[in-house]
């Protein structure tokens, strides 16, 4: 009976509603244990909840060319299972599945193309939560890494990626990022190939070397003081092996800019083509941060209030979707601008694209425009941190970019100081519409000009 309250408050408990003002009231906390992990806290005592995310430095960027896919692969078999240890017995996938469901608490890893992250959530119960972090703990500290579910699981990726390259959508984004990141890691992708040159050694290695304590930064959001988050921190990290300080990683070299403009077209038989049009961005660190976020806002990133929706879907009826997006990292996350429509008009689809962005790094928007997206942004502001996952989220954001601890206090009263020389400003220091890339799949006169350089 116990476990199905768990489990239902688990479910039901999604989120917890404050409003910002109350939000501005739980300051985050900061502090660094001996070990050299770094932990953030926001006190909510609101739910007894606790949400946890441990990230390191562990992400794609990480991974060697040959091995495409190496930190993917590590997390995901990271949680299949665990070793004995003393008197606790291993664990397989299925054990550890049902010990997880049993505690009516969730613990797993993914990576993206910075970080591997560890993400624990479960209820503040003094026995629930003394079982959750001490099963994290193992699933952290000592990973089984069973040779037989790598194979399959190796298997089960590789099916997956050939069948994800019979779609138009990924190839248009492979050839993308390609393009844009060049030789850069943030243009890796995994293939059967690379995949099938990683070993269960390999997988160790890479999480020896890049999990550890004194890489850690922790973030936590729930009904937990600061004595408690330490001594929790402690014992989930606990178990990994610790050689004091860390030595620093291999450097990885920025993103490239772009010296032309490149055209690929890319023959596909599928009712819609796929456009991209982009080129390398700015970095989570840029001092433009907030004159680009509501500059993109204005130009494709406000969805049906977006000068790239006005222009290519209702005033030319080109596509029933255009977007525009930056994705900034530790390096230049790609600028994107993204649409579908009928082959026959990709064309003009592509043209309004590159015009209207020409117009808008050249002149900036209009005064109207600026105030409905300082407006928009400022107004769905408390929608960022209405649940405990979402203002973790947050609170992992300040820690992985090392952002002031008062940053989301402050975030509406800097996207209200934007200006438009600001946004102008920032656009033509950052993007180059000359020399972007334009990525099309599916047009009809894709056979005669693929891969080549307009």
């Amino acid at each position: 009976m116990k476990t199905i309250a768990v489990r239902a408050l688990l479910v039901c408990s999604g989120a917890f509603f404050h409003s910002v003002s109350a939000w501005a009231a739980i300051p985050i906390q900061h502090w660094t244990q001996p070990s050299g992990a770094q932990v953030w806290l926001v006190e909510s005592p609101a739910i007894p909840m606790l949400d946890v995310q441990l990230d390191f430095d562990a992400g794609s960027r990480r991974d060697p060319p040959a091995q495409a896919g190496l930190a993917s692969a590590t997390a995901l078999l990271a949680g299949k299972g665990v070793a004995a240890r003393g008197e606790q017995p291993a664990l397989d996938e299925n054990q550890l599945g049902e010990a997880w469901a049993d505690l009516g608490a969730s613990f797993g890893a993914s990576a993206g193309a910075d970080r591997m992250s560890f993400a624990l959530r479960t209820l503040t119960d003094a026995e629930l939560l003394r079982q959750a972090v001490q099963l994290a703990a193992r699933e952290l500290g000592e990973p089984a890494w069973p040779e037989p579910v790598w194979q399959r699981e190796r298997a089960r990726l590789s099916a997956a990626i050939q069948e994800a390259r019979t779609r138009p959508a990924t190839q248009a984004a492979l050839a993308f990022q390609q393009a844009v990141y060049g030789r850069h890691p943030y243009g890796q992708d995994s293939t059967p190939e690379t995949l099938a040159r990683i070993q269960v050694a390999d997988l160790q290695a890479f999480y020896r070397q890049h999990v550890q304590p004194c890489r850690a930064r922790v973030s936590l959001v729930g009904a937990v003081d600061r004595a408690q988050a330490d001594a929790l921190v402690r014992e989930l990290l606990g178990r990994l092996p610790s050689a004091g300080a860390c030595a620093p990683l291999p450097p990885v070299a920025e993103v490239a800019p772009l010296q032309a403009a490149r055209e690929i077209r890319i023959p596909f038989q599928s009712a819609q083509a796929h456009v991209l049009i982009g080129q390398p961005g700015y970095k989570r660190s840029d001092p433009d941060f907030f004159a680009l976020l509501v500059g993109n806002h204005i130009l494709g990133g406000g969805g049906f209030t977006s000068r790239l929706m006005r222009e290519v879907r209702e005033q030319r009826g080109l596509s029933y979707s255009v977007y525009s997006d930056f994705a900034p990292g530790l390096h230049a996350g790609a600028f994107s601008i993204g649409l579908q429509t009928r082959p026959d008009q990709a064309d003009a689809a592509v043209a309004v694209v590159r015009q209207v962005l020409a117009d808008f790094v050249a002149q900036g928007p209009s005064a109207d425009e600026l105030k409905a997206a300082r407006d928009n942004l400022i107004g769905g502001f408390a929608l960022r941190l209405d649940g405990n996952r979402k203002l973790l989220a947050n609170v992992a954001n300040i820690a992985w970019n090392g952002l002031p601890l008062d940053y989301l206090e402050h975030w509406s009263a800097r996207v209200a100081a934007v200006t438009l020389a600001d946004i102008r400003a920032a656009l033509q220091r950052k993007l180059q519409p000359e020399r972007m890339v334009t990525v099309v799949v599916g047009a009809p006169e894709a056979g005669q000009r693929n891969g080549n350089d307009r």
